[in-house]
């Protein structure tokens, strides 16, 4: 690890407070956490707004979700988290997010898998919607399951989005795009049409992936109809 973990945490209170400021969360919403070591995470507290973290309150817990440090209490939520470092072991960070447009396609009932933006193409691919689970219970995991191994970016019904990367910002970055991404789909959807991008395309754009070395798993443009 090249962070000091006071470095970590401070890392992971930018990233609350982007996502604050960004409005893809609001009051004690979200949850962050990062790998330290193959069994100790430094994750979010939970009662506590994303826009007001400050280092003291990142808390260290097990792969358990046991608390090893801290004053506060683990997010209720951080099951999700252990459950993806457990079945990605390429994963160092996890972030939960409330973005508003993303998340409002699992409410209409509307799948997010279409590909549309070059860039999302690229960094996140298709984005499948789980199951919708019982917060703080073991249902939102275990709605992951199906898809943890292949995708970096899910949407959770009723219940916004988790990205996942190797590092925080990727995660971070990661879920900039899903919600990026879901406002073009919406605003094409208002305009009349969304007009995928075709096949042979999205087949030169997973060979520039290739090229370009990009870190993360992506699945690919295998089931695209072409």
């Amino acid at each position: 690890m090249n962070q000091t973990i006071d470095e970590i945490k401070r890392q992971i209170c930018d990233v609350g407070h982007r996502l604050y400021a960004k409005n893809f969360v609001a009051a004690n919403d979200g949850n962050i956490s990062v790998k330290i070591s193959d069994n100790e995470f430094l994750c979010t507290p939970t009662g506590v707004s994303k826009g007001d973290l400050t280092p003291d309150m990142i808390i260290r817990i097990d792969g358990q979700g046991n608390k090893l440090e801290g004053e506060l209490n683990p997010s209720s939520e951080i099951k999700m988290h252990l459950r993806v470092y457990r079945d990605r072991p390429d994963v160092n960070a996890v972030v939960h997010a409330h973005p508003p447009v993303a998340t409002a396609f699992t409410v209409a009932g509307v799948p997010l898998d279409q590909y549309i933006l070059p860039e999302a193409v690229l960094t996140i691919g298709s984005v499948p919607t789980c199951e919708y689970g019982t917060p703080s219970t073991m249902e939102i995991p275990d709605s992951l399951a199906p898809y943890i191994e292949d995708h970096d970016a899910f949407l959770l019904k009723n219940h916004g989005a988790l990205t996942v990367g190797n590092t925080l910002t990727r995660a971070f970055f990661t879920m900039e795009e899903v919600e990026f991404n879901a406002i073009i789909c919406k605003h094409a959807r208002e305009l009349g049409a969304v007009q995928e991008i075709p096949y042979e395309q999205l087949l030169k754009l997973m060979d520039l992936r290739i090229k370009m070395g990009l870190p993360g798993r992506h699945p690919g443009c295998d089931n695209h109809d072409n």
